[in-house]
């Protein structure tokens, strides 16, 4: 493909400068930028790292705290032909430098928050192709500057930016390397393109509905696809970006108060603590300037959803389903519309109401539809639209990853010529085209001969009125070689009784019992029910990137052994 037809990210540029001239385009702190300040910042950047020898296909692994120095960065490293690699800030040091050994890094960039791993680098030695570091901003450690060590502000030359020519393509249209290890074992990075960070952040803009209007506030951290994507989203559609350093519930909502934001996104987590700091402030007011609200990591439970449409209640709230390996979302679903001022129905009710009630047993969560450019499949079915198949999902188009950094380990399923890559879920697509997450393919429990998929039964439990948070294990058993346990945040509020107790929210009591009674009334099949009900006292374990530590938990219960009760 000729030079000149290929997509870039900092082809957003030349609009950002256009309609964002005067106006403020980034805010980090005390710090404003206009959009002409930050396309000549992205340009004189550029021109520093390319003097400083980062060349086309050279990796760069940045390793900071959000800020518009980072996003600057970012754009800037894309320009000259390289390859940025984020690496996650709540790493511990010997997970970020697995992740560098694999992905070779050039150069090294750090904030004053993770400097210390620089520090470490530079006292061992022991990463031979770093051969440059950089400082974010200012440091008070014990950063080494020197001829291999560089300070940002010192090498972006204001007075001589890059000359006006088009941003340079690295090797394979690569933009980006994004970690991700699932719940165990090393860090794989995964090859994003320019063309696939593009289509997915116009899906956004489409689907979201970005524009040049939204002041957009990062919640998310640039390190994860999702909050990538959406910052990228925002640079397209040419709106102004909040920085904050990470999530923080006080300081989200004084951004929000003190810059008008009309757009964030969030996960189960984040919104659950915004919920919690707003109930303890009484500080309702400050949300209403917010219109659009995206959610990933998981879906929100009806009742977050109910809470956040009342904290923000002229926002439109949506959820995403997707992976790191397909550049973020594969489907989108509305929960909210104040238009509407309805909350969206539960996967319970959706299968209440199907008309077809013969996919009533399927089960799983409804995510919704993809959009146009996103093809969707379940494995073994003939077409893109099978309503009665559960089955991997697969999916094919321009978002799907170039493939794994320094690795053959793609997960493509069928013929290659196919090109359609395996997500490593189970679902199914009902007749209106909404796609059904039933579990993880390697995750599920063979109980009593039957799979069951922790993710369908934890959906129903969570649906229970006293229920914070819950996760599902399978452990060995010697009849039914695994047997379903249920581990239970309960709410603060809420009683644990161990005696049997007839179902009563008045009471606010719950009991292995009551929890059978519900999924019973839930419609789950039998055999998905859990025999085992474990009250869980603390927060259930994640991994630096906020997946659950599933297996931690499933030993932790084998070797106690001691539930509430066996049923």
């Amino acid at each position: 493909m000729a030079a000149h037809s290929r997509g870039h990210i900092c082809h957003c540029l030349g609009r950002i400068e256009a309609v964002r001239r005067d106006s403020p385009v980034a805010i980090s702190g005390l710090r404003r930028r206009t959009g002409e300040e930050l396309v000549k910042g992205v340009r004189s950047l550029a021109r520093g790292l390319a003097d400083s020898g980062v060349a086309r296909g050279d990796v760069v692994a940045v390793a900071a705290l959000n800020s518009d120095q980072y996003m600057e960065l970012f754009l800037a490293i894309s320009y000259v032909g390289g390859i940025v690699a984020p690496l996650n800030h709540r790493w511990g040091f010997e997970e970020a430098r697995m992740a560098m050994e694999l992905v070779k890094p050039k150069m090294l960039a750090v904030d004053e928050y993770c400097s210390p791993w620089a520090v470490e680098l530079q006292t061992s030695d022991s990463l031979s192709s770093i051969k440059l570091y950089l400082l974010i901003g200012e440091s008070s450690s014990s950063f080494n500057c020197n001829h291999s060590s560089l300070r940002l502000n010192l090498i972006q030359r204001l007075d001589k930016p890059m000359p006006i020519i088009d941003p340079i393509c690295a090797p394979e249209d690569i933009a980006l390397i994004c970690f991700t290890s699932g719940t165990t074992g090393k860090p794989k990075g995964v090859k994003i393109s320019h063309t696939a960070l593009i289509v997915q952040s116009l899906a956004k803009i489409a689907i979201v509905g970005y524009g040049e209007d939204d002041v957009y506030l990062h919640t998310a951290p640039l390190c994860h696809i999702g909050g990538i994507t959406s910052c990228m989203a925002m640079l397209l559609a040419g709106g102004c970006h909040v920085f904050i350093p990470k999530f923080d519930a006080k300081l989200t909502f004084e951004e929000i108060k003190n810059h008008q934001v009309t757009s964030f996104i969030t996960v189960p987590a984040m919104m659950a603590d915004l919920i919690s700091f707003i109930r303890k402030s009484n500080m309702w007011s400050d949300g209403e300037t917010v219109r659009k609200i995206l959610n990933g990591g998981g879906g929100l439970s009806e009742e977050l959803t109910k809470c956040a449409s009342h904290l923000f209640p002229h926002a439109k709230i949506l959820s995403a389903y997707g992976m790191t390996e397909a550049c973020s979302s594969l489907t989108f679903m509305t929960l909210f519309d104040p238009m509407f001022k309805n909350v969206g129905v539960s996967f319970h009710d959706k299968i209440n109401v199907e008309a077809d009630s013969r996919h009533h047993h399927l089960g799983g969560v409804c995510v919704g539809k993809p959009p146009p450019h996103i093809e969707l499949k379940i494995s073994g079915s003939s077409d893109n639209c099978c309503t009665s198949f559960v089955g991997n999902i697969l999916t094919r188009g321009l978002h799907v990853m170039v493939g794994y950094w320094d690795s053959t380990d793609v997960i493509m399923a069928e013929s290659a010529e196919n090109r359609w890559l395996d997500t490593g879920d189970i679902g199914w697509l009902d007749g209106k085209g909404d796609l059904w997450l039933v579990g993880r393919e390697k995750g599920h429990i063979k109980t009593g001969g039957e799979n069951v998929y922790p993710e369908e039964v934890e959906a129903v439990l969570s649906q229970h009125p006293g229920v914070f948070r819950v996760v599902v294990v399978g452990v060995p058993d010697s009849r039914f070689t695994e047997k379903v346990v249920a581990c239970l945040n309960i709410k603060e509020g809420w009683k644990w009784v161990d005696h049997s107790s007839k179902y009563s929210l008045e009471a606010k009591e719950v009991s292995p019992e009551i929890f059978q009674d519900h999924c019973r009334q839930s419609n789950l099949s039998r055999f998905k029910i859990p025999k085992i009900y474990s009250l869980w006292r603390r927060p259930f374990p994640l991994t630096t990137t906020g997946k659950l530590k599933r297996d931690d938990i499933r030993k932790e219960v084998m070797s106690s052994m001691q539930p509430r009760s066996n049923l």
